[in-house]
């Protein structure tokens, strides 16, 4: 025996919890996550991360470990500390500043000059594009772990492990 038809507007009310659960699947578990890791500007991101030395500095024990550290590291800044004539300074923790910025603010900010041995002209002449990209696999990947300690002025000692950089011999 065949059920009437209950209509058009029956059909798609069937429909509305299904679409209503997907929707909330998509917005609360790993989906949303794989969403954002197919966005092309933050695997852009990672990659620049990855080869342009970032995690060189910014990235605990990266340089020590040819690399191998878990990339939920990646970004999150060191306590080693950079010494020279400029005073110690530290690489910051990437992941923690991005959050408090926008788009536009990261661009300033990353092309703003700093002082050694942070490349900041790499930055500045790289393009738009790529610098957004690798605020925005800072941003995706959230904020973890510590701020980095605060830069010293010349003539202080840091108190934990640095590299040292000799004075560099006069200009001719």
């Amino acid at each position: 025996m065949n059920k009437p038809d209950a209509g058009p507007m029956a059909r798609r009310a069937r429909g509305i919890p299904l679409a209503a659960a997907i929707t909330i699947l998509a917005t609360t578990t790993p989906l949303t996550t794989m969403a954002a890791e197919a966005d092309p500007m933050v695997a852009r991101g990672r990659y620049l991360v990855q080869i342009a030395g970032c995690n060189d500095c910014h990235t605990p024990d990266y340089m020590f470990t040819a690399g191998a550290v878990d990339e939920g590291l990646w970004l999150t800044g060191s306590s080693l500390g950079w010494n020279g004539p400029w005073g110690t300074t530290y690489p910051p923790n990437l992941r923690l500043t991005v959050q408090g910025m926008t788009e536009e603010q990261w661009l300033v900010f990353a092309r703003t000059p700093r002082r050694p041995p942070m490349p900041w002209f790499a930055l500045r002449d790289m393009s738009d594009e790529d610098v957004r990209a690798i605020y925005r696999y800072a941003k995706h990947a959230g904020p973890v772990g510590q701020p980095a300690p605060a830069a010293l002025p010349p003539g202080v000692e840091p108190a934990g492990p640095v590299f040292r950089a000799p004075t560099p011999p006069p200009a001719k």
